[in-house]
């Protein structure tokens, strides 16, 4: 396994690659990996073969944090993590610095490069305006520059992104199809923990009362699925029930539950059989999300 830590030699890398022929699997992470990471990483290679070159990215990007947010406190273990995908199997770990992604961003007077701030972003405009995209307005215009970027230096020809994100894997897709990006997108199943809660690596911040009680989501989920298993639903009346469901859990403060089409992730009027749902939830400052199709 090798480490690269800049752009230049990522980017050659990816360049070498594609003369050869050789076929590139890309799993972005911003770190502190768990098996829901690995499972992506597995499916990468899955996808591309035993020739094929697998790549992980670990960066935590600061432009999808708003200044109210845990940038400074998101959980990072360089070490452990390289562990992990050594022992997953992973060909390149690509670990980056804000100041080789942003570099004008980080040091606008440099001499190297344009002494412009940093000014050009990726924005998607229709996928991008609900759920996530209303509780965190700045996020997503985050997320798609810095994978527009990563595509740039990777060059994939398989990006594979998990399910537990999946506003931020169809507005990923989205982007890749309206901008002809030449990468296949692929999302894997979100993974569980035993009791049902998605793994991720927030769940670190919980206490153990936190903890337990976190896994009122998954429930959440299993009793929508139950409720509309015959009939259609109004999405008002299920997003009430489903409200006073989560909030019985004392530490449990609801951000929001939407039902919504997946495809184009417009809200339903009545919740059938097929249709999506997406929570997020405070459990104290920590904010957790899932969903899943009905």
């Amino acid at each position: 396994m090798r480490i690269v830590p800049t752009v230049a030699a990522m980017q050659k890398l990816g360049l070498r690659w594609k003369r050869a022929g050789v076929k590139i699997g890309f799993v972005p992470t911003m770190g502190y990996l768990h098996d829901g990471h690995l499972s992506l990483v597995r499916e990468a290679r899955k996808r591309i073969g035993q020739n094929g070159v697998v790549v992980v990215s670990i960066y935590v990007n600061p432009t999808q944090f708003a200044p109210t947010e845990d940038l400074s406190e998101y959980p990072r273990d360089l070490k452990r993590d390289l562990q992990m995908c050594r022992a997953a199997g992973v060909d390149i770990v690509f670990t980056p610095s804000d100041a080789e992604i942003y570099p004008e961003r980080q040091n606008p007077k440099s001499e190297i490069r344009n002494p412009q701030l940093f000014s050009t972003y990726v924005v998607e405009e229709k996928l991008s305006r609900v759920m996530e995209g209303l509780a965190r307005p700045a996020h997503f215009r985050g997320v798609t520059t810095v994978v527009a970027k990563l595509f740039n230096l990777v060059l994939p020809d398989v990006a594979v992104f998990g399910q537990k994100d999946f506003q931020q894997a169809a507005i990923i897709r989205r982007m890749v199809t309206n901008l002809n990006f030449p990468v296949q997108i692929i999302v894997a199943p979100t993974r569980r923990e035993p009791d049902g809660l998605a793994m991720s690596s927030r769940n670190k911040y919980l206490d153990t009362e936190q903890r337990a009680q976190a896994v009122i989501l998954f429930h959440a989920l299993l009793a929508a699925k139950r409720a509309v298993a015959k009939n259609a639903v109004p999405a008002a009346r299920l997003k009430r029930d489903l409200a006073e469901f989560i909030t019985a859990a004392p530490q449990a403060r609801l951000d929001y539950v939407e039902f919504f089409d997946p495809e184009t992730l417009q809200p339903v009027a009545r919740v059938t059989r097929g249709a999506h749902l997406a929570l997020a939830v405070y459990f104290g400052k920590t904010r957790l999300i899932d969903n899943d199709r009905l």
